[in-house]
């Protein structure tokens, strides 16, 4: 294509510390034309109020396809060029999450509605088999085994409303946990925080039962915020529940979360609490507190997923790292399978 490529990045404000300046060293190594559209300000406009999450992609992906619209225009292209690949069209038909990229499959007419003609190279392969092609073209290591980062960056992490505040905690508890989990060797496939709002409600008499035949003195509460998961071939957006007063390794619970989902089929997501410091901080009540949680799992299509038996000690080292963030009370580990649960949180 020669001069005629231009290789658009968007910092839409949901990036991790310093995402913008690596891709644009990884593209530019590459001998790529390379810019970058800052628009965090429109992005945050599109997502203010918004808290349920199909709701907040579909915003996401408008705002989107707009801003890359106006800049084809400006550009004088005609054509986009986009790695839509097989899980995401697979998802969005299937009614499980709508992927912010996927509109044609939707009947999405990109042409009357933005402006440019899509084409979508990628579309009939999955995220290993789209490595394994970066790697027979040549593409650096470093590269081509780069972590998976979903197109909304970390909105599909920040679980409710998306605030600037909300955000800055989930970006420095996202830089602690990248940099822990990715010196386990082997390393997840995928490593990722998550964050809502310190919003708890007691799990009940029933599921307080199933968990005493699990450990003693281990008891659950639920968080407020809700999440995506899949049942079956269809999207259930459920519930979240904590289990706490227990101290063992997370493999030695990993068939904990069948038996939970059993009792109460809201659920899709059981978490492990790794450090809460909710009670000291009952003084501040008045200071939003966030609740942070960290997702680790091994796949080898990201079509279903198991979670990661990461040590007990790397995550406390995890949590003690994140909890120096006055605005976080509690780290959590997330014990769920997909399905019931997907692996990003919404």
């Amino acid at each position: 294509m020669g001069d005629r490529l231009i290789c658009f990045f968007m910092d839409t404000g949901f990036m991790r510390e310093g995402e913008v300046e690596e891709v644009r060293t990884m593209l530019t190594s590459l001998g790529l034309p390379f810019k970058v559209l800052t628009v965090e300000d429109r992005f945050l406009r599109a997502l203010e109020g918004k808290t349920d999450a199909e709701s907040k992609r579909l915003a996401f992906r408008d705002t989107f396809y707009t801003i890359l619209g106006e800049a084809v225009k400006g550009e004088g292209c005609e054509i986009l060029i986009q790695g839509t690949i097989a899980p995401d069209w697979i998802e969005t038909s299937g009614g499980i999450k709508t992927q912010h990229n996927v509109l044609e499959q939707l009947g999405v007419n990109t042409m009357s509605s933005f402006g440019f003609k899509l084409l979508e190279p990628l579309l009939d392969l999955y995220k290993d088999q789209v490595r394994a092609l970066a790697r027979y073209l040549g593409v650096e290591i470093t590269s081509s085994n780069r972590q998976p980062f979903p197109g909304p960056g970390l909105l599909v992490r920040c679980i409710g409303t998306v605030k600037e505040d909300k955000l800055d905690v989930l970006k420095k508890a996202t830089f602690i946990v990248e940099d822990h989990l990715r010196q386990i060797a082997p390393p997840p496939q995928q490593y990722l925080a998550a964050i809502v709002e310190d919003d708890r409600t007691p799990a009940g008499r029933g599921i307080d039962k199933i968990l005493s035949k699990v450990h003693d003195g281990a008891s659950a509460y639920y968080l407020a915020g809700r999440a995506t998961g899949v049942k079956g071939d269809d999207r259930a957006y459920g519930k979240m529940i904590v289990v706490s007063g227990i101290e063992e390794e997370p493999k030695d619970l990993f068939e904990m979360p069948e038996k939970v989902v059993h009792a109460d089929r809201e659920i899709v997501r059981v978490l492990y609490s790794i450090s809460d410091n909710s009670a000291k901080s009952t003084r501040k009540k008045r200071i939003k507190r966030y609740f942070v949680i960290v997702r680790a799992v091994d796949t080898r299509d990201f079509m279903t997923a198991k979670p990661s038996a990461v040590s007990l000690q790397v995550l406390q080292e995890i949590a003690k790292g994140v909890l120096k963030d006055k605005r976080v009370v509690a780290v959590a580990y997330d014990l769920t399978s997909k399905p019931p649960a997907t692996v990003e949180f919404e």
